[in-house]
């Protein structure tokens, strides 16, 4: 079953996406379609071709892009009014709707010189024609095809009401104004779309690859993994990859937001999309085009955008019934009077409203533009802003919960610590008199041999200490190894079943002296990590390790508790080494000695007190825990494969300073999501009550849906505005180069 994505212009509300998916799903062949508002993009599973769905689109008032870039080159980064006349130009309907607004101008430019009668009723009935007929006709269709009533089929019915009554030069204008205020909510929301395509442009288009003999200009998409590529000053780095030669500070901002250059060495990994400094690197490719950094966020952030919040969901339900109920409401306020009450149908020449004008005002004001487009503008915006300063936000709904949270657990190690730490203590039992003995060496050398295929933080610093004493090859790399279920590892190693583990283990599973045991306290009550090392047949001594604190750590969780947040600290490490790091950041709940499934019950046991808790980790061990959490947020700059797909939310950077940055931002957009569906509604109720005591007009009606919709619109991008803690904006993300 093929699936197909095309980009759509011309939609100005959440509204149109609804009717635009409804209508394609009618298609024969088409077994599933999607169309997100927010980004533009319709997604059509099955077997049906492009011309087929390019009718149906075109037939419901709206177009098919040539290409993915075509719509977003309708919105540079201009000023607004001069893209605002550049989009209002690109369409065949607004073009339409300026030439007879044009009509009506010049109709009222007669009227107040005294030239009345049918010349001037003509040209405002041209006008209604030319301004009205895409309207129209998208509405019939609409009416035809899904077989609801959408918000251009009240505003046709409005019009010719109109007509009847009499009021042509309202009629014209309430239709003319209709049609710019549709383009202008259009051009907005493409405006807010343009934040997440800018990333799209961020990543050169060619690379020069060198070959044999010498160097090429080939297309990003024509790497390949082991490809060798060089990144000149100043130009940005076509894909990821690890450096190679040359040093220098590389502009990763646009990727982790991080404020400053980071400076890059042979070894160090360095994203697409991001700008080298003032040196020559070269760089090994290590992931192709499609799958590398900048793609994979642009695809969760566009998967992000698909995924609605629980406040939108109610908005698309409440607006489906809404309008078809102000259609009845405004048929009953029109008629009901008149007939029952004997009130006046049509209007009177003392200038009072007959209740057919204030039924005709009703279906104007019954437009939900305003409260459809309030939350997913809102919500693009957001996400937009968060990837831009590398927060990646997988879908509104975790936006939402994050502005809910009051607790948040972390992990120690690799979170609120460096996660690289160095061993500081190996002792072997037969040493008498603490020194760095043979014998002391000999058990360095053993948990090394057991640690050289574990990825894990403790078992890297072993593997680092016993190589800068030359003693990694030693003992053959263990065979069989397997963890044994967050308390250590066992393998064989020249034929023995050697086991490193924590004392908890060996309290349990191999004997050993007090002395050993008092060896193993002291050190943990220092804050250091212990691990028992056993060669198969008897406890040979243990090994220290020690990890430092990141230096935003206490900064960050300080923050937290500003924003009323409650932090706290869940850890696999010793009580002693978790109550050090706890004191030097001001966590007060600590929970240490925790197996995987223990903090899977705390974070349980959480939600159970706080309603709603966030979990930070970045190991695989802390995947069930961020599963289990409100929302889920990963380090991104180190944390597991799978920590980053279960999380609900990433921090592209490698340290914590995104995560007020993050909460900020989530409740700023539902302080504005919540102020625009207040404003939406108050407004509509304001209108209501003005048209049933024939206090307004219908283009006065239109003129402040128009107003209502814009200014939820501008609401709703401000935190594309928001500044983070270093005090930019994320607009900077074009870098500097």
């Amino acid at each position: 079953m093929a699936e197909q994505r095309y980009r759509i212009e011309g939609m100005d509300c959440a509204d149109c996406a609804l009717k635009i998916e409804k209508g394609v799903r009618q298609l024969d062949g088409v077994e599933r379609v999607e169309l997100n508002f927010s980004t533009a993009w319709l997604t059509v599973e099955g077997e049906v071709s492009r011309q087929v769905v390019q009718k149906r689109v075109e037939q419901l008032g709206y177009r098919l892009a040539e290409d993915a870039a075509d719509s977003a080159a309708r919105v540079q980064t201009e000023a607004f009014l001069p893209g605002l006349f550049r989009y209002l130009l690109a369409s065949r309907e607004t073009r339409l709707a300026l030439l007879g607004g044009g009509l009506i101008a010049l109709s009222f430019l007669f009227s107040a010189f005294g030239f009345d009668g049918w010349g001037v009723v003509a040209l405002q009935l041209i006008a209604l024609l030319l301004a009205g007929f895409p309207i129209a006709r998208s509405a019939l269709v609409n009416l035809w095809i899904n077989r609801d009533f959408n918000m251009n089929f009240l505003m046709t019915v409005a019009a010719i009401g109109a007509v009847v009554i009499g009021e042509y030069p309202e009629a014209a204008s309430l239709i003319f104004l209709f049609a710019v205020a549709e383009a202008l909510e259009g051009y907005s929301a493409e405006r807010a779309r343009r934040s997440i395509r800018l990333l799209a442009e961020l990543a050169p288009r060619t690379a020069l690859r060198q070959t044999e003999n010498g160097e090429e200009r080939v297309a990003v998409e024509h790497l390949r993994i082991g490809d060798r590529v060089i990144i000149p000053a100043g130009e940005r780095i076509p894909t990821d990859g690890v450096v190679r030669s040359g040093f220098g500070a590389v502009d990763q901002a646009p990727i982790t937001g991080e404020s400053l250059p980071v400076e890059k060495a042979p070894g160090d990994e360095v994203f697409a999309g991001s700008i080298n400094g003032g040196t020559v690197l070269e760089v090994e490719v290590t992931r192709l085009a499609a799958d590398n950094t900048l793609n994979r966020i642009i695809r969760m952030v566009e998967e992000a955008q698909a995924s609605k919040a629980p406040a939108q969901r109610f908005v698309d339900q409440f607006a489906h019934y809404y309008t078809p109920a102000m259609l009845v409401l405004a048929i009953l306020v029109a008629f009901i009077p008149p007939i029952l009450f004997g009130q006046p149908l049509l209007n009177l020449p003392d200038g009072t409203r007959g209740w057919l004008y204030r039924g005709l005002a009703l279906l104007v004001i019954g437009c939900p533009c305003a409260l459809v487009i309030s939350t997913p503008v809102t919500v693009v915006s957001a996400i937009a802003a968060g990837a831009q300063k590398g927060v990646l936000f997988k879908g509104g709904a975790f936006l939402e919960a994050l502005s809910r949270v009051r607790a948040v657990a972390f992990d120690k190690t690799g979170t609120l610590t460096r996660g690289t730490p160095m061993v500081t203590t190996y002792r072997s039992v037969d040493c008498r008199d603490g020194q760095d003995c043979e014998k002391c060496r000999d058990v360095l050398a053993l948990a090394c041999a057991l640690e050289r295929r574990s990825q894990h933080p403790l078992a890297q610093a072993v593997v680092q200490a016993a190589a800068l004493r030359g003693l990694e090859n030693r003992y053959p790399p263990a065979d069989k190894v397997s963890a044994l279920n967050g308390l250590g590892l066992q393998g064989q190693v020249n034929g023995q079943m050697a086991t490193i583990g924590s004392h908890r283990l060996f309290e349990i599973e191999h004997p050993h002296s007090d002395e050993l045991c008092r060896w193993v306290e002291s050190a943990e009550s220092l804050g250091q990590t212990t691990m028992l090392v056993c060669d198969g047949e008897r406890v040979r001594g243990y090994l220290a390790v020690s990890d430092s604190l990141r230096p935003e750590s206490e900064q960050v969780v300080n923050r937290l508790k500003r924003l009323g947040v409650e932090p706290v600290m869940l850890t696999g490490d010793n009580p002693a080494a978790a109550r050090s790091v706890a004191g030097q950041v001001g966590v007060q709940q600590i929970h240490a000695g925790l197996m995987p499934e223990d903090k899977t019950r705390l974070i349980q046991e959480l939600r159970s007190r706080y309603r709603t808790v966030a979990m930070v980790g970045d190991g695989i061990n802390d995947t069930p825990a961020l599963a289990a959490a409100t929302v889920g947020i990963a380090m991104g700059g180190a944390a597991s494969a799978q920590a980053m797909e279960t999380a609900d939310v990433v921090l592209m950077s490698e340290g914590l300073l995104r995560l007020p940055f993050a909460m900020r931002l989530a409740r700023l957009a539902q302080r504005i999501i919540r102020q625009n569906i207040a404003f939406s509604l108050l407004t509509k109720a304001v209108f209501i009550l003005l048209a049933l005591a024939g206090w307004t007009t219908m283009w006065m009606a239109v003129l402040a849906d128009m107003g209502v919709s814009l200014l939820v619109t501008f609401n709703g991008m401000r935190p594309l505005a928001v500044r983070d803690e270093y005090g930019q904006t994320p607009a900077h993300t074009g870098g500097h180069g």
